[in-house]
């Protein structure tokens, strides 16, 4: 018989941050894109790395332009989303502020923002976009944050 290494995370008294490490073709355009237009503070770097506080989690740009972009899509809801992706659970209120902004400076989503499943159990506010590598965001927001897990 195995055991969890955690405890389920109903019994963790806030959640444990994640870390993700991806490739960028640049530094510069990652700093501008992560840091600049999505708000995210800079954390330690290097001249092939750099740390971001993620809404709460710690992501790293590594320089590797050789394994840039997405490849293959994935039919959710009627519209094809990135397979390969990140991204984060914000409040409703940060998430049309973020669509608003983005949707100002002429980004080309690759979903726009809209409600997914709507009526349905995890009716949320979602829009994919790509970082200046070919990487896929994905934005999300919960009118209940309850719902997150629901079937």
């Amino acid at each position: 018989m195995t055991s969890a290494i955690l405890p389920p995370s109903s019994h963790l008294s806030s959640p444990i941050p994640f870390h993700l490490a991806f490739p960028v073709r640049d530094l510069a355009e990652a700093r501008a894109f992560y840091g600049e237009l999505l708000g995210c503070p800079e954390g330690r770097s290097s001249e092939n790395w750099i740390d971001f506080n993620f809404f709460g989690h710690q992501i790293v740009a590594h320089l590797a332009p050789e394994e840039c972009g997405h490849r293959s899509h994935s039919a959710v809801d009627g519209h094809d989303v990135p397979v390969r992706h990140f991204g984060a659970v914000v409040p409703m209120a940060l998430w049309q502020a973020m669509a608003d902004k983005l949707t100002a400076r002429g980004t080309d989503f690759v979903v726009k923002p809209y409600i997914r499943f709507q009526g349905e159990p995890g009716e949320q506010a979602t829009m994919f976009f790509l970082d200046p590598s070919g990487n896929a965001v994905e934005m999300k927001s919960f009118a209940d944050l309850g719902s997150l897990f629901a079937k």
